[in-house]
């Protein structure tokens, strides 16, 4: 194992991938719940939406740690799973056949981008500072998903977002993570963030936090797979309609924007904290992570999971140690074994990550001392993204927001020369996406 996953070379051990595997598995397993939850309201069975779930994440994950021997984890992405089943199938009224086949269509031509190399084309052409403000927007996404999960914070009419009740158990046990993960980091346990995850867990139990499970083993249901081809109750196979629909491929390629630049945020984001993040802001070796994850969203629409893609949460592991696949592989494994055992893996509340994800948000601040904040084309376009990602609750929107804002500064300071042709087309890009959609 040693000379494939490079342990020593990258400063790390075979029990640290292990552990970490175990704490990106754990920040991420809320997915198990959350995504067949979310897709039930498209009409998708519920054991079928949690098989569909779980081993799409499993052989994902599991491949990118073979092939891009990195920490990164897969799963169904949130706020896209949200459009198959209440936009698209609740909304509009496709069925959730045609729905997936939509997701199948985004991810293959997703593949094709990478494959032609204009996707890390793209990422190579975005400046140093808006780099930099990718990873800390991610870090401050990162922690407001933990803090809202916890109730920390909540939605407020009046001011949008609010403190939690204080007294409620959900948010006690986030505080309490949060309290943990730093007093453990601080006293340098190893597997601070997982231990923090399993205590308060632990803690949650007699709170009501921490659900005790009806049963440990859950029935397979492969219902979905093959969900584009798959006839839709019009009649017709899902991935016909989509092609006989105008509308349908409009949403593929709003779909595909999104898959598209949250991917590029979510890779600096993990490899910041896994040491393979360039001074200039490069991600090393990324050829293989967009493949991976382009060849994971069309699997997930092939599964009926919805778009699998590069977790953020994946970065907790790398927090807690893991530089290699074998983290990966060690999530993977866990998912596959959730697809047997979902409801004792689902009883990990996702209060006891609140922790794990507002410390790795801590961690991802420390980009902001690389950033000239006295160059306005420099500063305001990447404070366009710090704010933006986690304001507008969206990877892609945030850097959307930032490449435009770089374009319309850089001309207006007489500094045009400087913005490279392929950021002139992202900015187009998302200039296009956000009218469209």
């Amino acid at each position: 194992m040693e000379s494939f996953f490079k342990f020593s070379e990258r400063g790390s051990s075979s029990t640290t991938e292990v552990r970490a595997g175990l704490t990106t598995f754990l920040a991420m397993a809320y997915i198990i719940v959350v995504n067949p939850s979310i897709l039930t309201a498209a009409g998708i069975p519920a054991t079928a939406a949690v098989t569909a779930t779980c081993l799409g994440a499993a052989i994902m994950t599991i491949a990118m740690g073979l092939f891009s021997n990195r920490p990164l984890a897969c799963a169904s992405g949130m706020g896209i799973n949200s459009i198959v089943a209440f936009t698209l199938c609740g909304g509009m009224g496709y069925g959730w056949q045609t729905a997936m086949a939509v997701i199948f269509v985004e991810g293959v031509a997703i593949l094709i981008l990478v494959l032609c190399g204009l996707r890390e084309a793209i990422m190579d052409a975005i400046p140093v500072s808006l780099r930099h403000a990718i990873s800390i927007g991610l870090g401050l996404f990162i922690a407001m998903i933990g803090l809202k999960d916890a109730n920390v914070i909540i939605a407020n009419e009046s001011t949008m977002v609010a403190l939690g009740e204080v007294t409620s158990p959900s948010f006690i046990v986030g505080i309490i993570s949060i309290v943990l993960t730093v007093v453990l980091y601080s006293m340098k346990v190893k597997g601070a963030l997982l231990w923090g995850i399993i205590i308060a867990a632990i803690i949650g139990v007699p709170l009501g936090v921490t659900p005790v499970p009806s049963s440990i083993v859950a029935p397979l249901d492969f219902s979905t797979f093959g969900a584009p081809f798959l006839e839709s109750p019009t009649g017709v196979m899902g991935i016909v309609e989509v092609f006989m629909t105008p509308a349908l491929l409009l949403f593929a390629f709003s779909l595909m924007m999104s898959d598209f630049f949250d991917t590029m945020g979510t890779a600096m984001a993990v490899a910041k904290q896994g040491e393979f993040l360039t001074d200039d802001g490069k991600v090393e070796d990324i050829r293989p992570i967009l493949i991976v994850d382009s060849i994971a969203a069309f699997v997930g629409g092939l599964f009926g999971a919805s778009s699998i893609t590069t977790f953020v949460e994946s970065a907790s592991g790398a927090a807690d140690g893991g530089r290699t696949g074998l983290t990966s592989i060690v999530a993977g494994i866990l998912f596959l074994l959730a697809a047997f055992l979902s409801p004792l893996i689902s009883c990990i509340p996702s209060a006891a990550t609140c922790g794990a994800l507002v410390f790795v948000g801590f961690l991802m601040m420390t980009d902001v001392v690389d950033i000239d904040w006295t160059d306005v084309l420099e500063g305001f376009p990447a404070f366009m993204i710090i704010a933006g990602i986690p304001f507008t609750y969206s990877i892609s929107n945030g850097i959307g927001l930032g490449f435009i804002t770089y374009v319309i500064v850089a001309v207006v300071t007489g500094k045009v020369k400087e913005i490279r042709p392929l950021m002139w087309v992202a900015a187009v890009a998302f200039l296009a996406y956000f009218i469209l959609v």
